[in-house]
């Protein structure tokens, strides 16, 4: 296949992945306070697509990440070949689809990472992954960083409460919370532009580097930038409302002060890996924190049955995205023929999921049944409720008397 094409076609691939990416995780900035009803479903994912545009720009840490660390460089350069990026990216974006049909929030990054790890290893063998770069940037922090997450959302969520704790009867105003969400919702989107658009940056810019188009070890061209940035954006734009639904509903019934509390656990800890150049999942951040804010609440459930499946769906993203980008490789590595396979094959199953998806068609108006605003706190208005009911009881027992 001539060289110039294959580049084209990973690159378009590269941003349909990460429109994907923008669908598929739209729901860590934003379930919590469409949850709470702090903003309107489509207000909310309208302010994060700009947000991801805007936080795309602000590093490229992480792009330089994959682009330069995760594939070893052999004496020739980089041994990847586009063929083995464009067969990566179908199985990232395979995964992606399957786990956004049935509202699962798996990590868009790590079904990236597994992709082009099981393509390459197909097509150059072991020992041009660097597993050691893929340990300490990848592993460690998605071990790390949920449990990070979990336990600032506790933390805060335990601080708010005790925070505005009144006698009962007394308003508490843990309805404020409510803007604060607009704020640290906000952030959150900021910060998932910083960390994810750039995954997509850095598989362009390696694509380009083993191409030779530029020099190894360089970081995105400015346009590279800007398409990705874009295209996230608009992927966010375009909602997710079924894993808005899981993560706004699915773990814990999310209140106010709550959401304000995981919403500011996530941003510190995707702001601060972004800035190490960690390529964490937000995803995953996303998900501690609900469930840590979800702990943190006294009379909140947290729905271990669908964190289970969600823990499931993690452990299996890496190997998964991996077999598919394998697959897609034996194929790709045929020649031409192989390329053209492995993209009708590939857009016959996403076109298959996005029709199984109209089946049970999950969008802005039946995600998420807001929560009522409370004036007053939890306990005051059970006792009103039990004075309500005992008052009923009493006119009843006069009537028949």
């Amino acid at each position: 296949m001539d060289l110039s094409l294959i580049v084209v076609l990973v690159i378009v691939l590269a941003l349909f992945f990460d429109f994907t990416n923008g669908f598929h995780d739209t729901a860590n900035a934003m379930a919590t306070p469409i949850a709470t009803g702090a903003m309107r479903p489509k207000v909310a994912v309208a302010l994060a697509a700009v947000l991801n545009l805007i936080g795309a720009f602000l590093s490229t840490e992480v792009a330089k990440t994959i682009s330069g660390g995760i594939i070893r460089e052999g004496d020739g350069g980089v041994q990847i070949t586009p063929e083995l990026i464009f067969a990566g990216l179908m199985g990232a974006i395979v995964w992606n689809m399957v786990t956004w049909l049935f509202g699962l929030p798996s990590s868009s990054s790590h079904a990236l990472f597994g992709g082009l790890i099981g393509a390459t290893i197909v097509g150059v063998g072991v020992g041009a992954v660097d597993f050691v770069v893929v340990l300490d940037k990848v592993v460690l922090p998605a071990l790390i960083a949920p449990v990070t997450a979990g336990v600032v959302a506790y933390s805060a969520t335990k601080l708010a409460y005790w925070i505005t704790r009144r006698p009962d009867g007394w308003p508490n105003g843990r309805g404020g919370f409510r803007y604060g969400q607009i704020f640290s919702s906000s952030l959150v989107a900021l910060s998932h532009g910083t960390n994810d658009a750039q995954k997509t940056m850095g598989v362009i810019t390696l694509t380009l580097i083993s191409v030779g188009a530029q020099p190894a070890g360089s970081g995105p061209e400015v346009w590279v930038v800007f398409t990705c940035a874009l295209a996230i954006a608009l992927g966010t734009y375009s909602g997710g409302w079924r894993i808005i639904r899981t993560l706004g509903r699915g773990l814990t019934e999310v209140k106010p002060a709550q959401g304000f509390a995981a919403e500011t656990g996530t941003a510190a800890t995707i702001l601060a890996s972004s800035h190490l150049g960690f390529a964490l999942s937000t995803t995953q951040v996303a998900s501690g924190s609900v469930i840590g804010s979800g702990l943190g609440r006294r009379g909140s459930k947290v729905r271990w049955g669908t964190a289970g499946r969600i823990g499931i769906g993690w452990l299996l993203t890496l190997p998964a995205a991996g077999i598919v980008g394998a697959v897609a490789a034996l194929v790709a590595g045929t020649g031409p023929v192989g390329v053209a396979i492995v993209t009708v094959v590939g857009v016959a199953v996403i076109a298959l999921i996005f029709w199984l998806s109209s089946r049970n068609r999950v969008h802005a108006a039946n995600a998420i049944k807001p929560v009522p605003v409370q004036g007053r706190s939890e306990v005051a208005a059970s006792g009103h409720a039990v004075a309500i009911d005992k008052r009923r009881k009493k006119e009843t027992t006069r009537r028949t008397s």
